[in-house]
């Protein structure tokens, strides 16, 4: 089992030197840490943008430090994580990671591949309603492209409205296999690759 450690943005309240020192133990400690986060900006449920960006550059700075890459949670907030981005390559660093649960607009998810990010679907990317998200999702490339479940978060069509788990993940690999014209099986694999790719996988 691989994991990841971070502090969610609307955790970001509580970030201090102390937690960072501390994720960074862990990080450093656990040979199962692959990956810190998720990390990120939500600016839908929460409006503290300074502690959101402080807890964020911090743990790009960790993640800079440990050469892992990042978990990137990601809503309402495109635009400005874009710049947070960006501003962190200015300052000489090599933010790398995935944008995770992604639901974002063409226009958004270009911006993240062009950052030299991995793109994740979940369930959301099944819903009938998506279909700004699945135009995302045909523009990936192969090579940056990554499926999950969120679980126990948004379950795909056709078990919507059920306690997701990581076997519905099979959905989500038909939807956008369709949606990509290829084969389930080269969709499997080529995200197989991916994520070892993406996070070190052995």
């Amino acid at each position: 089992m691989s994991l990841a450690v971070g502090l969610h943005p609307l955790d970001a309240q509580d970030w201090s030197d102390k937690l960072a020192q501390e994720i960074t133990r862990l990080a450093q400690d656990e040979t199962r840490v692959v990956a810190i986060g998720e990390t990120g900006l939500d600016f839908f449920k929460a409006d503290n943008r300074p502690e959101q960006y402080a807890a964020l550059r911090g743990q790009l700075d960790i993640a800079e430090a440990l050469d892992l890459p990042v978990i990137i949670h990601c809503r309402d907030a495109a635009s400005a994580l874009v710049e947070q981005l960006q501003e962190f390559r200015d300052r000489g660093g090599q933010p790398r990671g995935v944008m995770h649960c992604w639901a974002g607009t063409p226009e958004e998810t270009q911006a993240f591949l062009d950052l030299g990010f991995y793109i994740s679907f979940s369930g959301i990317v099944t819903f009938k309603n998506a279909q700004t998200l699945q135009a995302s999702a045909q523009l990936v490339p192969d090579d940056r492209l990554l499926i999950e479940t969120d679980c126990p978060f948004l379950a795909p069509v056709p078990k919507r409205g059920k306690r997701n788990e990581p076997a519905f993940v099979r959905y989500v690999a038909e939807t956008l296999a369709q949606l990509r014209g290829v084969s389930f099986t080269d969709l499997a694999d080529q995200t197989r690759q991916n994520a070892i790719a993406c996070f070190g996988l052995t």
